[in-house]
């Protein structure tokens, strides 16, 4: 793709506009190997070649500018989007809650890929704090990914098992049932450009817990629309999930402040604010041309005179 928009520009002589959500280099913490590397120079190359970059959060504009040195000048941020509408169930027969935790457990939910970056064992390992304090919790973890047997190990070896419910896929439809049903949703990455699960749970009116990180930390602000911890630290997270837990009037109010904030997450506003950046891109490169053009026919021109 990289190469493709690179010919592209130089055959059609077309101002390139590149769109970066994750690097290669942050969701490996570094390049390491061969395939890292080749990876990471079609990035670099990508960024450079482009006339203007967009990402999604103020996390990733700092991480471009670090790791492809990019000018800031150079870069726009423009976050991902949530319609609320998509997270309403279309159902209209309630849930059975018991057929994922008892009808007294307060549920605690995850929702995403089941990868090291996603922070789930950082969750099963919380997991025993915070049932020390509040004893009726279910952990229901969603969805599917190359960690999976390794979490449902821990949990095993951790004694959670019958705390601990995995779901594997299921359909939007199911999922939005959980997120109304669910007491919290937690979002306990280690590396996350944006976090578009997150914006979803709170879209769907659940409160969230997320890692002070990437772009959930645009998205969160501690204590006024969710609560924030620190990235792989098991003691924070048992500490914010338990606080919420215990005071769900707190919950629900954290809840109803981050709905009101989503009028910025519009997917109408992002693309006319996504379009603005195209117009200027073009506009730019209009001046541009006209310049050269202009600076072309002067040269011309003295080169005729006697």
């Amino acid at each position: 793709m990289s190469q493709a928009a690179q010919t592209l520009k130089h055959l059609y002589d077309l101002p390139l506009i590149a769109t970066i959500h994750a690097t290669e280099h942050g969701r490996n913490h570094g390049i390491y190997t061969d395939l890292q590397h080749q990876i990471h120079h079609q990035e670099w190359e990508l960024t450079y070649e482009a006339w203007r970059v967009i990402v999604c959060s103020t996390y990733m504009r700092h991480e471009v500018e670090s790791v492809f040195q990019l000018p800031s000048d150079k870069v726009d941020v423009l976050p991902n989007g949530v319609d609320p509408q998509l997270l309403k169930p279309r159902r209209t027969a309630q849930v059975d809650k018991t057929v994922y935790a008892l009808e007294e457990e307060q549920i605690v939910l995850f929702v995403g890929r089941l990868v090291q970056e996603k922070g789930v064992h950082t969750l099963l390992e919380a997991a025993p704090k915070i049932l020390s304090e509040q004893t009726n919790v279910k952990f229901v973890i969603v969805g599917t990914g190359p960690v999976e047997a390794e979490l449902r190990d821990l949990a095993h070896r951790s004694g959670l098992g019958h705390k601990v419910h995995f779901t594997g896929f299921i359909s939007d439809e199911e999922r939005n049932h959980l997120f109304n049903i669910a007491d919290l949703a937690v979002f306990p990455s280690l590396y996350e450009p944006f976090g578009i699960v997150a914006l979803e749970a709170i879209a769907a009116g659940t409160p969230v817990v997320v890692s002070d990180i990437g772009g959930l930390a645009d998205v969160v602000e501690h204590g006024r629309n969710g609560l924030k911890v620190y990235a792989g630290d098991a003691s924070s997270l048992a500490t914010q999930v338990t606080s919420l837990l215990r005071n769900p009037e707190w919950a629900k109010a954290l809840s109803h402040t981050a709905m009101e904030q989503l009028k910025k997450y519009d997917w109408n506003r992002i693309a006319f604010d996504t379009l603005a950046v195209y117009q200027r891109v073009l506009s730019e490169k209009h001046v541009l041309t006209g310049l050269a053009e202009t600076a072309a026919s002067s040269n011309g021109s003295d080169t005729l005179q006697p």
